[in-house]
């Protein structure tokens, strides 16, 4: 008699402890199904937003302050330079790195237009490649094309030079506010202007040229080109994003499926 309880004691707490993993198993499936990359990253890295896992990672937040929301344009047009610029390079060299960055770039500007959307702010227009309303940065823009048509090597480290003054940008943009959705697309494309000049650092190592950085210190420089691509953390998917590029949440906060498992304790 003894044995036989003994042994429905065992294949009862066995068979509890397979729901339990079970139960554990599938809430952590469910947990992991909310979170997602924001950055898409090539070998050779190419960073791009994922617009789709970007939207469902917007949570509610205040309104913007007047200097977010002029950060936010000063990113704006960063992002227009910096695609224009290697837009023109490419048809100037062919070399596909500039091909590759120039449609990441427009990417960025994307998702800097779909942030200022996100509250309603009604300067999201681009506007003509090549042109900038603002006299200094259309200067800016000129002097960066005739440098960079000198040759080659003058090419990739104006796309060197692009990428670390947006970094030194980023970082301080990111520092001035406590908007998590500012945030947090700054510091994906603060991860794509690394990725970026690494990408450049490699081209300009290959043609064995030394580059001095006039934006950051030869020390984050020397940092960051040493260093692997990023590829970014995972996001909570607010809406339904799902890491694949098909995510259609409306960027409110907490409305995620956490917790609703069908296990039970």
């Amino acid at each position: 008699m003894k044995t036989i309880v003994k042994t429905i004691v065992i294949s009862s707490f066995m068979a509890a402890s397979v729901v339990l993993c079970s139960c554990q198993k599938e809430m952590n499936n469910s947990d992991n199904a909310q979170y997602a990359s924001l950055l898409s990253v090539s070998g050779e890295g190419t960073t791009s937003l994922i617009e789709a896992n970007l939207k469902s990672a917007f949570v509610e937040t205040s309104a913007l302050t007047e200097t977010e929301l002029a950060s936010l344009l000063k990113m704006k047009v960063e992002e227009k330079l910096a695609r224009d610029v290697y837009s023109v390079l490419y048809q100037k060299w062919g070399s596909q790195i500039f091909s590759n960055i120039s449609a990441a770039e427009s990417n960025h500007l994307n998702a800097i237009v779909l942030l200022l959307t996100n509250y309603g702010a009604t300067d999201t227009s681009i506007g003509t490649a090549g042109t900038f309303a603002d006299s200094e940065v259309q200067t800016l823009y000129n002097t960066l094309v005739a440098n960079a048509n000198l040759s080659i090597e003058e090419a990739y480290k104006t796309g060197a030079l692009i990428e670390e003054m947006d970094i030194k940008d980023l970082t301080e943009l990111i520092g001035s506010t406590t908007n998590e959705n500012i945030i947090m697309v700054f510091d994906n494309l603060l991860k794509g202007s690394r990725n970026h000049l690494r990408a450049f650092n490699l081209q300009l190592t290959t043609l064995g040229v030394d580059y001095t950085p006039a934006f950051i210190s030869q020390t984050e420089y020397t940092l960051i080109v040493n260093s692997p691509m990023e590829k970014g953390k995972q996001y909570r998917m607010n809406g339904k994003g799902n890491g694949q590029g098909n995510g259609q949440g409306k960027g409110q906060k907490g409305k995620g499926n956490r917790g609703n498992g069908s296990c039970s304790n």
